[in-house]
């Protein structure tokens, strides 16, 4: 049983009016959403998919990719970017990746190329064009990509899943809870640094941090303005010692 509000659009791609792949998509998302709470589904302006390296999907992973490109359906025409693979796309033979996994490598990236996904393969989406403006609803995958957009860009997303982040790339379309909600974007946690930062000091900073407030939002006092590349050290940090996803700076 669905528990979240479906307009009458989504309703008929839940049905398969609009085909396999979108049906299928729409199945992972209103799961989801029932998972956490979710009251509605909204609509996004960009994602950022996961689950790229044949090393991580295997032959399962591929299979289904190739599965939803398939069908022709109607891509939701949103920026959407992939994470990095598990190899050199066009270089591999020359640097000695096995030829088996480089094939398979290709064929994944190729499928969600035919699934409307840029193939530019990068964990920082925002530095090759994929920028979404403040308080855009977006579904992102990569930790540290997740903590720059959430934090630094202010769009909203939770940590997703990869084929939730794929799901949501081809409709267009994420469940509402989570960090997409004002109320759950406050600091549970205070950091008041007492010293000027530079260099490293962000990520040494983020890692100590991220062990101590796991999952939550910390809020940072500190001494000196960092630029762009400190704060994506720091968050990259956060998200590596913790599962932070949003942090906040004075």
């Amino acid at each position: 049983m669905i528990n979240m509000f479906l307009t009458k659009k989504e309703e008929q791609m839940c049905d398969g009016e609009f085909g396999e792949t979108i049906r299928k998509s729409m199945d992972i998302l209103v799961a989801l959403g029932d998972i956490y709470g979710a009251s509605k589904l909204v609509d996004i302006t960009s994602a950022q998919v996961s689950g790229v390296s044949y090393k991580t999907i295997g032959q399962a992973g591929l299979e289904y990719l190739e599965d939803l490109a398939s069908e022709e359906f109607e891509y939701s025409g949103i920026n959407a970017s992939l994470n990095p693979p598990g190899t050199d796309l066009d270089n591999w033979e020359a640097l000695g990746f096995p030829k088996e996994f480089s094939i398979k490598q290709n064929q994944i990236v190729d499928a969600y190329g035919k699934l409307g996904i840029s193939k530019t393969c990068t964990c920082t989406p925002y530095l090759v064009g994929n920028v979404p403006r403040f308080r855009d609803h977006v579904s992102w995958s990569e930790s540290s990509a997740v903590a720059y957009v959430n934090s630094v860009i202010g769009a909203r997303t939770n940590r997703e899943g990869g084929p939730a982040a794929l799901a949501a790339a081809i409709v267009g379309k994420t469940p509402l809870y989570g960090f997409h909600l004002d109320e759950n974007r406050k600091a549970n946690l205070i950091v008041n640094v007492n010293t000027e930062l530079s260099g490293a000091d962000w990520g040494a900073l983020g890692y100590i941090v991220g062990k101590t407030v796991g999952g939550g939002v910390p809020y940072f006092k500190v001494q000196n303005s960092p630029n762009n590349n400190d704060l994506k050290t720091l968050g990259a940090a956060l998200a590596s010692s913790g599962s932070v996803a949003l942090y906040h700076m004075d």
